[in-house]
């Protein structure tokens, strides 16, 4: 009954949560500086035809009237039409998802898997050169900002030694059948994914070695121990799932990002993910896919954290108590 009624009222803040972050982005989006009339038409173009374009997409109405009118499109699932391609805005990201979802996921699931794992094998032996080494390595990962480590993986890999293609998804002349396919996109997916996983690792590991190094500090694991379990078993069995409480939260709000990608590691590597169409409608000031794209970020973002905390229920019940 409890975890009904918690799953329900985390429902509840879902709606409200949601609506508040559209209106503040479509606030901040069309208080910005620059006119989008004036960079559509161009910056010599006739006053009467920038007039034009304003009445048009409808930017000479009051800003309340198009924050109503804007709300009632995302209610019936219409993000608007595009600026720059004349096309729906949500068949332009839906177009950009797969990408992006191969990108991103995959970096995160390396990154979670060889992060955490490392983070508690290190964590059974606090205070050890290993310790020392894997913290300062992690520390080292996570500061290194994502774009140049991109460029330096291209430079090395692709432009030096030649291993991997610079830039894009798949090759232009490749493949046709499904298998050379998608070998070839794996080929072109190894260095965006490396330059991604390679900083979240270090994030995982000092999460997981924190997490664990503190929960073994806990009296029931003394208490394990002193029955006569194993190290191993006091490790991943006990020690392990409430050190995940942590890491949960961190990644239910990097899930939350799958859909808006890695915008400078996508712009880095011409990765034709949602991450590079958003640097493009920022360049542009395509506003409407701007702001379908941050309809469709908080929306995962939201539903990410509600999943998180859902989970986080389950590995600790008192949550919901």
């Amino acid at each position: 009954m409890r975890i009904r009624r918690y799953i329900i009222l985390r429902l509840l803040q879902f709606v409200p949560v949601v609506l508040a972050v559209i209106v503040i982005n479509f606030v901040l989006i069309h208080l910005a500086p620059g006119d989008v009339a004036i960079t559509l038409a161009g910056e010599d173009a006739d006053p009467a035809y920038i007039e034009h374009i304003r009445e048009v997409y409808g930017l000479n109405r009051p800003l309340h009237e198009q924050l109503f009118s804007y709300l009632g499109q995302v209610l019936q699932g219409d993000l608007g039409t595009s600026f720059r391609s004349r096309e729906p805005v949500m068949d332009e990201i839906l177009r950009r998802v797969p990408a992006t979802l191969l990108l991103v996921g995959a970096a995160l699931f390396i990154s979670v898997v060889l992060g955490t794992a490392i983070g508690t094998l290190v964590a059974s032996r606090p205070g050890s050169s290993i310790d020392t080494v894997a913290s300062t390595i992690a520390i080292a990962l996570y500061s290194i900002p994502v774009f140049w480590l991109g460029l330096m993986l291209v430079l090395l890999f692709a432009v030096e030694l030649r291993w991997f293609p610079t830039s894009g998804m798949f090759s232009l002349i490749g493949p046709r059948d499904p298998v050379g396919r998608s070998l070839d996109i794996a080929y072109h997916l190894v260095l965006p994914m490396l330059a991604l996983s390679t900083v979240w690792i270090g994030q995982y590991l000092r999460l997981a070695r924190t997490a664990v190094v503190q929960v073994l500090n806990e009296p029931y694991i003394t208490t394990a121990r002193a029955i006569g379990f194993s190290s191993r078993r006091v490790l991943l069995h006990y020690a392990l799932r409430n050190a995940m409480l942590p890491i949960v939260t961190v990644l239910g709000l990097q899930i939350g990002l799958l859909l808006t990608g890695a915008v400078l590691t996508e712009t880095v590597f011409s990765w034709p993910g949602l991450g590079r169409l958003i640097y493009e409608a920022i360049l542009t000031r395509d506003t409407p896919l701007i702001m379908g794209a941050y309809v469709m970020m908080s929306i995962m973002v939201a539903l990410a954290s509600l999943v998180a905390d859902l989970v986080y229920a389950y590995l600790d019940p008192r949550v919901v108590l």
